[in-house]
């Protein structure tokens, strides 16, 4: 028995299906994209170990290997097969060093694969963050700002609001009741006449550029655990800029929308940033960012320079030059920005609630007695200002705690409740 599955884990035949499986995947995966998308698409069917039928269910069954799978078999293979069959002898070097090469590739892309984290940090010139973004994916934070010198903040990820009708977390006074999710939407302003802003929100199909992502949106209603009483309906989404406040047993609250958030127990600040261009021409030359890394725990503070092929490694994670861009401020240029004490109060409410549907909702902005629905700002003189951004990546989650911010990251098996109405 035992050598009747060694040769079947040593077989040249297993090798054949495995790259057969590969081909198959890489098809399917092709086709995939053109509604998908290529993220959504390689999350589906390499980065997994099965592909799921129907992908966004809890029942769904496995029709296909996927990506992970197929890999570690190969992986397996190729090792199991090079131990048994080795020889040492100088004319098979070549041999030797192909398969070392192979392993090798086979080994450090699924392990990057499954433990790497990739996330993004933007700054400007004169900006210091403890925390960089992950792009592709969102969460809902809940901020209690009871105490001035620290922000306690809860964070809810994006499949739990998609999945959960009810989320009852132990570390929040209400319970937070997901009325209508959208994993893509359009949000605009219908009209800024009468009492408040007519905003409506349109589901719209999934973003599938390179360069594009979903703007998610969810209409949730916040219910006090003590008294059962509803304390109202927030319209939360990435497209709006401020946070939303609210009050709840005697304390400040805090929502907004945003990209799931990796704390780090140290800071950069953007010092900055150099665009070198060759003579004569718009070729670019050279990219850079000076910053100072600020580590109080280990008594850190220096400044690096990052530029091509040069990264800032520091506790696990490589930061290199991904991009810039440029913003040109226009004199006297009004910006409308939400003022973080508007409340979004739902006037209708959807039929079928859910993330599938295809209705819209309208929701206004009221303000209370004496305070201005919208704050305006004026910028006084024309200026352009370089924003950059340095992708992060580490291969093991950290701890989330600062001493000026405390991050409490709910997960698929935290303690909460998730109760379908």
């Amino acid at each position: 028995m035992w050598r009747r599955f060694v040769d079947l884990l040593t077989s040249l035949k297993l090798t054949i299906v495995c790259l057969v499986a590969a081909v198959v995947l890489i098809f399917a995966d092709t086709l995939a994209q053109v509604h998908l998308g290529i993220h959504e698409a390689q999350q589906r069917y390499f980065q997994s170990f099965f592909v799921w039928w129907p992908p966004d269910s809890r029942l769904g069954i496995p029709v296909f290997p996927g990506g992970h799978l197929i890999g570690a078999v190969l992986l397996v293979n190729l090792v199991a097969a090079h131990a048994k069959r080795f020889r040492w002898a100088w004319r098979k070097l070549g041999i030797h060093l192909t398969h070392a090469g192979l392993i090798i590739m086979l080994a450090g892309g699924l392990f990057t694969d499954l433990f790497a984290v990739e996330s993004h940090m933007q700054l400007g010139v004169g900006d210091t963050k403890n925390y960089s973004e992950d792009a592709r994916r969102i969460e809902l934070a809940v901020i209690d700002t009871a105490d001035n010198g620290l922000d306690q903040v809860t964070a809810i990820p994006n499949n739990i609001l998609r999945q959960s009708r009810t989320i009852d977390f132990w570390s929040l006074p209400f319970r937070i009741v997901v009325r209508s999710f959208y994993q893509n939407s359009h949000v605009g302003i219908l009209s800024e006449a009468g009492k408040g802003a007519q905003i409506v929100v349109q589901s719209a199909p999934r973003a599938t550029g390179v360069d594009e992502h979903d703007v998610t949106s969810a209409a949730i209603e916040i219910i006090a655990k003590h008294s059962g009483t509803s304390l109202g309906t927030w319209l939360v989404s990435d497209a709006l800029g401020a946070p939303q406040a609210f009050s709840c047993d005697g304390r400040n609250w805090m929502i907004a929308l945003r990209p799931m958030r990796y704390c780090k127990p140290y800071s950069v600040a953007m010092q900055k940033f150099t665009h070198e261009r060759y003579a004569g021409t718009e070729i670019p030359k050279n990219f850079s960012s000076r910053v100072t890394l600020v580590d109080p725990e280990r008594k850190v503070n220096r400044d690096v320079l990052i530029y091509m092929n040069h990264p800032l490694r520091y506790r696990g994670e490589t930061f290199t030059k991904r991009g810039f861009k440029r913003t040109i401020r226009v004199p006297f240029c009004r910006s409308f920005i939400t003022r973080a004490s508007s409340r979004l109060t739902l006037r209708a409410l959807l039929s079928q609630p859910d993330c599938s549907c295809n209705s819209d909702i309208t929701l206004s902005a009221s303000r209370g007695k004496g305070e201005p629905l919208w704050h305006e700002t004026i910028f006084p003189m024309a200026r352009s200002s370089f924003g950059c951004s340095l992708d992060c990546r580490r291969l093991a989650p950290s701890s989330c705690s600062t001493r000026q911010l405390r991050h409490r990251q709910i997960r698929e098996d935290a303690g909460f409740s998730g109760r379908s109405r």
